[in-house]
């Protein structure tokens, strides 16, 4: 049975993360693009003045909602995880320094398909029986539709809430604790019956934390990603800016090997001999979607609780968010492994992921201490992840089936946390990374169609901007 059901998740995750996919994501991408003037490129000026500018500025706080910085800083708490520590070195490995090259097309097109993502969230949200404003692609497609699609809201939402078990939940606890076993092993060996225990006590720890964030609602949320998002995300890049530094003088020749490498990966390396260009394509594209969720429809959920007066003020931070994860973070960690190891050094063919992001730091700090510092990146970027998909859960929950089976949902998900750190989940993870891709497919038709809806109201904001 289980060789049955890993055999038929294998097929429909070869369409979901495949080429068709891929082609359909991008197709979208240039689509919303062109219909609304390359938004991501024409203002990004703007976009940049209007978000990072206005990160530290002081909001009141008001029932229900939050502030926008704070709603980007949940969606971003998602975004920004494991795949931009082990997906991007293992893109590396398996489609060569090329796939990088195909990771920032992904992000400059999955920008304008974000930005239209979020702006449709604040578009068509509503309140919910607590006060608070929910939204996601399940009510744009709803109120923006019509009640005639509302079958496509709620197989969004089915795809939606089995998915945070395992791509937002099992798997995410299970890499801590992992990592931080691996941590411990450098400095101290541990036997397997020890280091069960201690990613069972890990497990339990961060579903106790995941209950108590939880039992605070949307705002405690917000506030907690808005610490840990700036802090893990200013450790993780200077210290990548540190390896980039004492390496600076390759830097020419990573970059070189990145754009070269997108159109002929043999000629980089030898060991790249027989990846063609599809390979770097579908892995850099694939990590990319992976890693900033732009068409997966996930991060609107949470940036329709912002706090704004016009739909386009949130979408510039949907921008934003891609910018920061994919063109910033993940280029760090390709050029910390394309440096740290050097292009002639990778073992090109064997997925071996966040062990090669290790080696790149520890070729500048040395054994053990780079093990460590990955081990508390991940640890935060993994339980943040953790968190806001316990809400993109509870809220296709809600829109299923009430306020009420939202807060039974997050009691379900905190048990399933607990389990995560002692059990092996090859195919847990394959059947969540089949069922995030299957998100994207009732969002991107939804997009494609409200498309005229996003053209008017960023028409409308960046008009009224001009004229000021």
């Amino acid at each position: 049975m289980i060789n049955v059901i890993t055999n038929v998740n294998s097929t429909i995750n070869g369409f979901v993360w495949g080429l068709p996919m891929m082609v359909l994501i991008l197709g979208v991408g240039v689509y919303l693009s062109v219909r609304c003037g390359f938004p991501q490129f024409r203002h990004f000026v703007h976009i940049m003045k209007n978000t990072l500018g206005k990160a530290f500025e002081k909001t009141e706080k008001k029932e229900g909602s939050v502030s926008p910085f704070k709603a980007m800083c949940t969606a971003l708490a998602a975004s920004i995880g494991t795949g931009n520590i082990a997906g991007v070195s293992g893109a590396i490995a398996i489609g060569g320094p090329g796939a990088v090259f195909w990771m920032w097309i992904s992000a400059l097109l999955g920008m304008c398909t974000k930005f239209a993502e979020v702006t449709l969230a604040i578009k068509y949200r509503e309140r919910n029986e607590k006060g608070d404003w929910v939204g996601g692609p399940m009510y744009y497609i709803t109120n923006g539709l019509g009640k005639n699609w509302k079958w496509l809201a709620s197989i969004f939402t089915v795809f939606g809430a089995l998915a945070a078990f395992g791509i937002g939940n099992m798997t995410q606890i299970n890499t801590i604790a992992s990592t931080i076993n691996t941590a411990i092993a450098g400095f101290i060996p541990t036997t397997e019956a020890q280091q069960k225990t201690i990613a069972l006590i890990v497990a339990i720890i961060c579903a106790i934390i995941c209950a108590i964030v939880l039992i605070g609602g949307i705002q405690r949320l917000a506030d907690v990603c808005a610490l840990l998002v700036p802090v893990m995300a200013v450790i993780y890049i200077a210290g990548s800016i540190i390896v980039i530094l004492c390496n600076v003088s390759a830097l020419g020749s990573a970059l070189s090997a990145i754009v070269v490498g997108a159109f002929n990966p043999a000629s980089v390396a030898g060991g790249l001999a027989g990846i063609g260009i599809k390979t770097a394509i579908t892995k850099g594209v694939g990590r990319g979607i992976f890693s900033n969720e732009a068409g997966l429809g996930s991060a609107p959920i949470a940036h329709a609780a912002a706090d704004v007066d016009h739909p386009v003020k949130q979408g510039i931070y949907g921008v934003f968010e891609v910018f920061m994860d994919t063109i910033v973070v993940c280029t760090m960690t390709a050029l910390v492994v394309l440096l740290g190891v050097g292009v002639q050094n990778i073992e090109y063919g064997n997925n071996i992921g966040a062990n090669l992001t290790i080696m790149g730091f520890e070729s500048v700090f040395g054994h053990g201490i780079p093990g460590v510092a990955i081990a508390v990146c991940l640890t935060m970027f993994a339980l943040s992840t953790v968190l806001t998909w316990a809400l993109y859960g509870s809220r296709c929950i809600e829109y299923l089936f009430g306020y009420k089976a939202s807060k039974v949902y997050q009691v379900i998900f905190c048990l399933f946390a607990c389990m995560a750190g002692t059990v092996e989940l090859t195919l847990a993870w394959d059947i969540a990374d089949t069922l995030n891709g299957l998100m994207a497919i009732p969002n991107l038709i939804a997009l494609a169609l409200l498309s005229p809806t996003v053209v008017k109201l960023s028409k409308e904001y960046f008009t009224e901007i001009i004229k000021k």
